[in-house]
């Protein structure tokens, strides 16, 4: 519920011009396969670090590498086998490797490797295998004793059956969303009668509720429903057990007394599981404000629950950006202003907004739920009431957009889908910083505006919570770009910068993100969700007054928008529907929303699409491989530096996390 997501292929392709390569020679391309590109990304200013400093990302790093198995696990139980499977083929393959069976059983594996399993990280289906079974059979045949595994018919059935554990997360109206799912969160239950668990628990007059399943999973013990935490000592133990020892380590080198106390926490709370622990950690996180070093670490968001309740383990670890960070500090400082303004029901609004933090950041290492895919922003802590008492942190990462964009020069986006070159001119001037923006917004404010209403349950938008909520955070930034405020407050010098990021976000909802969609699918990911319905909605209702339209030439589709300020009204609009919507928890609003703007693709624009993409050389998704972090030490065997390097391959990457950094999974 607090990620920005890349906004498309758009996002990171339009800006040609934007920005200057400071470092031509860097390769950006680590590889590329299927409907993948996986980049690498530069931590500029890590040198400048204190020795301090850089032992402390060092060891927090190693904090997050360490829970990678978990997030393995938390998308399948079988998983963890089925890359142990996969990896030993592909390490102790003989044969030949130029064959077509080869070569797609790499791509597979690359593939898997990507989804931290075998489903798609955003389409949520199974990967489908190139190779026969033959091979594959062949393959196994081969293996020594040692390397063997356990369950292999069930694993051979993953690969090779299209309809066993086909979703991931399904979110299709009328199902039961948890037997059609394939993640391992859930086991023996159905949807109603977690529903009706929950439901059981909550005390809707308590005003500082727990995130209730946030760190558990859900199984029947003799027949009654029970809930098996995540903690040292419990699910997950090894792993987490490995994170608490180099979060100690850390722990060492903390930059203050606050930044101690929260890492101290935060070993309490994964020794213990107990969620109102989460909540004293996340209290004292949020409150750290004079860290230069920050992270996060643990079960966090929730997309990957078909319920929106049990968080995915995941940890981002970085640094500030002194100079970028005025800019979201000006932000941040005007949060008021932006709340009293906002377009929503006075009801719905808060009184005082308190705490809200923002800065622009260096990603230094990217983990679990966020790698080898990664949010560009991030707006922490989800709980509500610690929003509201106590405020929350919010980032934009500008080391991975800066690598986004540099990884993107020249692919012919532009000339394929925006005719107009006036339109172009202005988003090669304004879209870099107007995604930033819209970023910032997006996090800072956008998840931290507005209130629940005394006694909504925070989950009471249930399967559809997640969309609503990205879009809640899309149209507050969309809105308040628009505004004189930005101009005022220095942060774009001109009034005509918002259209640049209005152009790019209506075209992809409606048209360029469907490049992700298989035919005949519909849209499945909140983000594209989210996307789909705010231009869907906006392009209906501004019908009668021709606001926006899809129009033909040639054959193809394009997109004019007519009246910029009405397009804004229609946004401001919205936000008040769905801040109405989540301050009262009308889930029937909410449902109808969603199925009407966000989930169904018009095939023939779908099929154009896929048929103009075809002929540019752009990777529907992008992901990363991390620089590598070495302790330097004297003669005595003190440390004395930490250097980071960024010559990792991809596939080298994943086998050295996985021969290193693998406690589940361990004999």
């Amino acid at each position: 519920m607090s990620r920005l997501l890349t906004i498309s292929v758009l996002t990171a392709s339009i800006t040609i011009n934007a920005m200057a390569s400071e470092n031509k020679k860097f390769d950006y391309v680590a590889d590329r396969f299927a409907d993948i590109e996986v980049l690498r990304y530069q931590v500029p200013g890590f040198e400048d670090l204190s020795l301090n400093q850089k032992q402390l990302v060092y060891y927090l790093t190693e904090a997050a590498i360490s829970g990678r198995d978990i997030l393995w696990d938390q998308n399948n139980k079988y998983n963890l086998q089925l890359r142990q499977l996969l990896e030993s083929i592909y390490n102790d393959y003989k044969g030949d490797k130029t064959t077509d069976d080869y070569k797609a059983f790499e791509k597979y594996l690359k593939q898997v490797w990507f989804g931290n399993g075998f489903h798609h990280h955003y389409s949520m289906d199974k990967f489908v295998p190139e190779f026969s079974v033959e091979f594959f059979d062949k393959c196994v045949s081969e293996l020594p004793a040692e390397k063997k595994v356990e369950n292999i018919d069930i694993l051979k059935k993953i690969i090779f059956a299209p309809e066993f554990m086909a979703k991931k997360v399904n979110q299709a109206e009328g199902q039961d969303l948890i037997v059609t799912s394939a993640t391992n969160l859930y086991e023996g239950v159905t949807q109603k009668e977690v529903e009706d668990y929950y439901n059981a628990l909550k005390d809707t007059t308590d005003t500082t509720p727990i995130s209730y399943g946030l760190n558990t999973k859900i199984v029947k013990v003799n027949g009654k429903i029970t809930e098996l935490p995540f903690k040292k000592g419990g699910l997950y133990s090894d792993a987490i057990t490995r994170i608490i020892d180099n979060l100690q380590k850390a722990n060492r080198f903390a930059e203050n007394d606050m930044q101690r106390r929260t890492i101290e926490k935060l070993i309490e709370y994964y020794t213990t599981g107990n969620l109102r622990t989460f909540d004293e950690y996340s209290i004292i996180w949020v409150e750290d404000t004079a860290s230069r070093v920050d992270f996060i670490n643990g079960f966090i968001e929730s997309y990957d629950d078909p319920l929106g309740m049990t968080g995915n383990w995941e940890s981002i670890v970085n640094f500030k950006d002194l100079g970028a960070s005025e800019r979201t500090e000006t932000i941040s400082k005007n949060a008021q202003w932006f709340e009293d303004n906002s377009p929503v029901d006075s009801r719905f609004k808060k009184e005082t907004v308190k705490g809200v933090s923002a800065k622009v950041i260096t990603a230094a290492i990217l983990a679990g739920d966020s790698y080898p895919a990664t949010p560009i922003g991030i707006n922490l802590p989800n709980a509500n009431w610690i929003r509201a008492a106590h405020g929350s942190k919010s980032v934009t990462i500008e080391n991975i957009t800066k690598a986004y964009d540099e990884a993107s020069h020249g692919n012919g986006f532009n000339e394929e889908f925006i005719p107009d070159a006036a339109m172009r001119e202005l988003m090669d001037k304004y879209l870099f910083i107007t995604d930033n923006l819209h970023t910032d917004l997006h996090e800072c404010l956008g998840h931290g505006s507005g209130k629940l209403l005394p006694g909504v349950d925070p989950d009471a938008l249930k399967a559809h919570g997640s969309t609503l909520e990205e879009a809640r955070a899309d149209l507050f930034a969309l809105y308040y770009l628009a505004d004189p405020k930005m101009v005022e407050l220095g942060l774009v010098d001109s009034p005509e910068a918002y259209k640049a990021q209005y152009y790019k976000y209506m075209l992809n909802g409606l048209m360029t993100q469907l490049m992700r969609i298989e035919p005949g699918k519909d849209v499945e990911e909140a983000h594209m969700r989210n996307r789909k319905l705010i231009a869907e909605w906006a392009l209906q209702h501004g019908a009668s007054a021709n606001v926006v339209e899809l129009y033909k030439e040639n054959g193809k589709t394009y997109l004019r928008i007519n009246d910029f300020e009405a397009l804004r009204n229609l946004f401001g609009e919205l936000l008040a529907e769905i801040q109405r919507i989540k301050s009262e928890g009308d889930y029937e609003a909410g449902r109808d929303l969603v199925e009407k703007y966000a989930v169904k693709v018009e095939p023939d624009l779908h099929k154009e699409i896929l048929d103009r993409y075809s002929h540019l050389d752009i990777a529907p998704y992008k992901g990363f491989v991390n620089p590598r972090y070495t302790l330097v030490y004297s003669p005595d065997g003190t440390v004395i530096d930490v250097t980071v390097s960024y010559g990792e391959g991809y596939a080298e990457q994943m086998m050295r996390y996985s021969r290193d950094y693998s406690p589940l999974t361990e004999k």
